[in-house]
């Protein structure tokens, strides 16, 4: 264990960087939630570490193919600045902490020309809000009376672009009729039209909400999916591999979230990663104790939970490599951990973890901070 009176220190980043790489081919670096600027510095940190200390040469992110080019066509030398790169980018992405992490890897790559750090979204092709307007300017050209009822639809959907289905009914935010309903109403009227090429981005359309976590009624997403493009770039390359993500993701063992208990435990990109690597995919989890995080103010954890029983000692940051024979002992059986999304509530934060059979199984270290602040959020 390593201890730190305040943030982990240069030394302390350095040797569980140095530890993390060791037998890593692909390294999964989750957090317990997408707001916190104090998880996302730690995880950067350890970025940076693993591309100069250690070799590795990609970062894949939870985001489309699509948008995943847009940012390495940046940090490889492209026009724009890393906020325009992130414009098009998945929501939780588009803070001044990533636009930072960008511009470190874009200068990385400007001095290390022949040997540079590449970016990968994990998901397929997916709809983009421009698909949306092609399509309405199809029929407003082709079919002008079918106009308004197209745009019914799509208007009210589109808005799943900038906040998440799912967080709009959280939230109370949302129409009331399921997306992918309005969705495939849209795709009926552009099916009775010509024009093959807006046809397919309006299945493109169909396909974004009917695989959102909305849509399949499911936060796990498509492990086997996401998995196998890490895989395969590792498989193409050679690179070693940065995989940021949650740690509903990114965790080796399947989880159970316990806002869906009844769902039971399931598969993660970490778990077929595991599967299909072995030791050769290292599974981190950068947590924390309590703190405001803008969107809410997540109070202190339930006692049994991990993050609390990480906190005993008052310590402010502290890490632990459960592989250690004595650790993976002491820590080995079921826990829970709070991971905080889009849909959190302070109310029901007893609810807002994720439970795992066995700590060692699922996560390899664990990176806790006691107090976190929020992450600052680009102009929209």
């Amino acid at each position: 264990m390593t201890a730190a009176p305040g943030p982990l220190p240069e030394s302390a980043l350095d040797e569980l960087a140095d530890a993390i790489a060791v037998g890593a081919t692909i390294a999964g670096l989750g957090e317990s939630t997408r707001f916190a600027h104090e998880t996302f510095g730690v995880r950067d940190e350890l970025f940076h570490r693993l591309v100069r200390r250690h070799g590795f040469r990609a970062l894949a992110l939870q985001d489309d193919a699509a948008a995943g080019a847009t940012l390495d066509a940046y940090v490889t030398g492209g026009a724009g600045t890393a906020a325009s790169a992130l414009e098009s980018a998945w929501r939780p992405w588009r803070t001044a902490e990533m636009a930072a992490a960008l511009d470190w890897i874009r200068t990385f790559n400007q001095d290390h020309p022949d040997d540079p750090v590449r970016i990968l979204g994990v998901k397929p092709a997916q709809a983009w809000p421009g698909d949306y307007d092609a399509v309405l300017e199809h029929v407003r050209r082709t079919a002008p009376h079918l106009l308004a009822e197209l745009a019914f639809h799509l208007e009210l959907i589109r808005s799943a672009h900038e906040i998440d289905e799912h967080v709009q009914r959280a939230r109370g935010l949302h129409p009331g009729r399921p997306f992918a309903e309005h969705a495939r109403d849209a795709l009926a009227i552009v099916e009775r039209l010509p024009g093959g090429a807006v046809l397919a981005r309006m299945r493109l359309i169909v396909d974004f909400h009917e695989r959102s976590v909305a849509g399949r009624d499911d936060y796990a997403g498509d492990a086997q999916t996401w998995a196998e493009t890490i895989s395969d770039h590792r498989r193409r390359t050679g690179h070693r591999v940065a995989y940021w993500d949650g740690i509903a993701h990114t965790s080796a063992a399947p989880t159970t979230l316990g806002l869906a208990p009844q769902r039971g435990p399931q598969p993660t990109v970490g778990s077929v990663l595991r599967r299909r690597h072995g030791v050769g995919y290292v599974s981190v989890a950068i947590g924390f104790h309590h703190g405001d995080l803008g969107v809410a103010t997540v109070p202190e954890p339930d006692p049994d939970w991990l993050d609390a029983r990480l906190d005993a000692a008052g310590r402010p940051a502290q890490w632990l490599d459960l592989r250690s024979g004595d650790l993976r002992r002491r820590w080995d059986g079921p826990a829970k951990t709070r991971v905080i999304s889009g849909v959190y509530d302070s109310s029901r934060d007893a609810a807002e973890h994720l439970a795992v059979a066995s700590l060692p199984d699922a996560f390899d270290v664990l990176v806790h901070l006691r107090r976190v602040s929020p992450v600052r959020w680009l102009p929209a």
